[in-house]
């Protein structure tokens, strides 16, 4: 059904025509209609020729239907509570305020949901959550993708990094992830006989702990492995890390990282 005059943007007397309101408010002329039928929004005027006109307090009303709307009342609701005499207008803004207040704080955790599944692809980890388990098990390196392009978001070495792990395939990260589980158990092995971090045996772990990082994630250098070891001991996450495949491995390892640098550079 067409309504022609009341969709006419010009005024025929006191007030806004309809088309006028739906053009202001971002809404369709049949909306109108419909909260003009339910009761929800009546306008307070007429014209001479018995169409609706809308008044100032029109719209304030209709800016406070919209709104609920958009927060997801439903209609029956909204006419509730902007029909309910006992309403303080104080007490509505600040009802308003504290809804206002929980939506951004929904959107805000559904944001930074979404920029940590975007972090994730970025690694090149585009794994579904049973897959990332069952590669990484409670050691998922997602947890610190923001950390990581915090600290070292503009060197190159990260920059590299991400361009590897972009290539990866779930296979590729279950050989990773193996030859990781690997190397721990035979880490863990030799701490377990007594081995010291100066000993030939600690020094060729080491060395192949810096050749995984070579050949999987960024070029390490012997000057940047001593950094990693430095890192293995002041982050407490990493120190948990390698002290949970056997107690003090963390502190053994940095020893046989700077012992095995030491060895190989003047």
């Amino acid at each position: 059904m067409s309504y022609p005059a009341e969709q006419d943007g010009c005024s025929t007397g006191d007030g806004y025509s309809v088309g006028r309101v739906a053009a202001v408010a971002g809404v369709t002329v049949r909306t109108l209609h419909h909260y003009d039928a339910i009761g929800l929004l009546v306008p307070g005027e007429r014209s001479h020729a018995g169409h609706r006109r809308y008044t100032d307090a029109d719209l304030d009303r209709l800016q406070q239907v919209l709104f609920y709307r958009e927060l997801g009342f439903p209609l029956d609701e909204v006419a509730a509570l902007l029909d309910d005499p006992e309403t303080d207008p104080r007490a509505h803004l600040r009802r308003r305020h504290e809804l206002l207040t929980a939506r951004i704080e929904t959107l805000q955790k559904m944001a930074e949901a979404v920029e940590h599944a975007m972090e994730a692809r970025r690694m090149g980890i585009d794994l579904t959550p049973e897959e990332r388990f069952e590669v990484f098990g409670d050691q998922d390196p997602e947890r610190y993708a923001e950390e990581a392009r915090q600290r070292w978001g503009d060197t190159e070495a990260y920059a590299e990094s991400r361009r590897r792990a972009a290539r990866y395939t779930k296979d590729d990260w279950k050989r990773l992830q193996a030859e990781t589980d690997a190397w721990g158990e035979r880490y863990a092995a030799l701490m377990a006989t007594g081995e010291p971090p100066a000993g030939a045996p600690a020094m060729d772990l080491a060395e192949e702990h810096r050749r995984f990082i070579d050949r999987w994630f960024l070029p390490c250098s012997y000057e940047r492995h001593r950094g990693l070891a430095e890192m293995y001991i002041a982050d407490e996450r990493f120190r948990a890390f390698y002290d949970a495949l056997h107690p003090g491995m963390a502190q053994h390892l940095k020893d046989a990282i700077l012992k095995n640098a030491s060895r190989h550079t003047p």
